[in-house]
């Protein structure tokens, strides 16, 4: 016969158990103390130990897993061939660790060490149209050995559209220049070089949002313009010179004609040819044209009303005359020219070129013009790019 059983309540009091009562009531504190048997006590141990085995086994690495998985007969009925074997997946907790990266994508952001560096570089001959051109793409590469062979810009960290790209996404329509700009600027930082090249044809349309002092609107034009548009100065400006943040640089060279504002920056240089200067104030209307704390020059063939054009007076080979006199300005300028440096000389070689041969349409001689998102000494200030 089972005896009685000792049972402790929770205020201390101890109580005497007849067998077979499932629960004892204190005569002290009044609290009643459920009485498990000792079949309980182990079916509770048991399931415990089970489960602390259960999740053991599920932490353990894949081969143990194979070795605990069924006996012997399960595992004949569940054999596979080798080759099936290799086609299976592996666990999913193994995934990341097992799958490849994906590939980058064309306008992804360069990974370091590419990052300090990037630039973007556009030309379009509109080949088989009558408003073709002749030497853009040829800019463009001039451009590209420039930076690499001159600036140290690593060829990596170089995204060119031409018409004799292979890559459809790298042809200049508009949708590929536009994710092009926001590729350059994407997750730019303190101390980043930023570059744009733009050698196609430049125009002006009416504008509608009022912050144009002429009424104008700048705009470059894609290969694909006919069906997609023009690409005007408000996007530009806010895709390329809002976003850059403080210590960031971005410097524009383009070469087309009515593209002296063409990224609307707040400030103009007017430069005499005594070599004085004046900054000239472009805000109007609310939107705010400056950028995120960086800084932003643009180096424009002409001013907003005049034609440019290419020649072959410089090399012999048609080439447009900004491009040109910008690369062969830096690199006779010396060693850290200033702004005030580069814009003269690039001045003085246009108008040698124009007094050599007439390039363009317009009956005024056309020159250079530089605009910036803050206004600064040209003279004190030294070109790095």
């Amino acid at each position: 016969m089972s005896s009685q059983r000792e049972v402790r309540c929770r205020c201390g009091r101890w109580m005497w158990a007849q067998p077979g009562v499932g629960a004892v009531q204190c005569s002290a504190c009044h609290t009643v103390t459920q009485l498990h048997s000792l079949v309980d006590v182990l079916r509770g141990a048991h399931r415990i130990i089970n489960g602390l085995q259960q999740l053991r086994r599920q932490q353990q690495p894949p081969q143990m897993m194979v070795a605990q998985r069924s006996p012997p007969q399960m595992m004949v009925a569940q054999r596979s061939p080798p080759q099936m074997m290799v086609q299976q997946p592996p666990p999913r907790m193994m995934m990341a660790q097992l799958s490849p990266p994906p590939p980058p994508r064309l306008l992804e952001a360069l990974p370091s060490p590419f990052g300090k560096k990037r630039a973007v570089l556009c030309g379009v001959n509109y080949r088989g149209k009558s408003y073709s051109l002749k030497g853009c793409i040829s800019d463009a590469k001039s451009m590209r050995c420039f930076l690499v062979q001159q600036m140290g810009f690593p060829v990596e960290s170089i995204l060119m559209l031409t018409e004799d790209e292979a890559c459809p996404n790298k042809i200049p329509t508009k949708r590929n220049m536009r994710k092009a700009m926001r590729w350059l600027v994407e997750g730019n930082r303190a101390r980043d070089s930023l570059f744009f090249h733009y050698s196609g044809h430049g125009a002006q349309q009416k504008d509608y949002d009022g912050d144009e002092v002429d009424g104008q609107d700048e705009a470059l034009i894609p290969l694909d313009h006919e069906t997609e548009g023009k690409i005007i100065d408000d996007e530009i400006n806010e895709i390329l010179v809002r976003p850059l943040v403080h210590g960031a640089k971005l410097h524009a060279v383009i070469d087309a004609c009515n593209s002296g504002t063409v990224f609307d920056l707040p400030f103009v240089c007017r430069m005499e040819r005594n070599g004085s200067y004046d900054w000239e104030h472009q805000g109007f209307g609310r939107i705010y044209k400056g950028t995120d704390g960086g800084g932003a020059f643009c180096f424009s063939a002409c001013d907003d009303d005049e034609a440019s054009g290419y020649t072959p007076v410089f090399t012999g080979k048609n080439a447009g005359a900004m491009t040109y006199s910008f690369i062969n300005a830096v690199k006779t300028a010396g060693p850290a020219p200033t702004y005030g440096q580069l814009f003269n000389l690039m001045c003085s070689s246009i108008r040698e070129a124009q007094s050599r041969l007439t390039y363009t349409d317009s009956d005024e001689p056309s020159e250079p013009l530089l605009t910036s998102s803050e206004k600064f000494n040209i003279y004190a200030t030294k070109f790095v790019l």
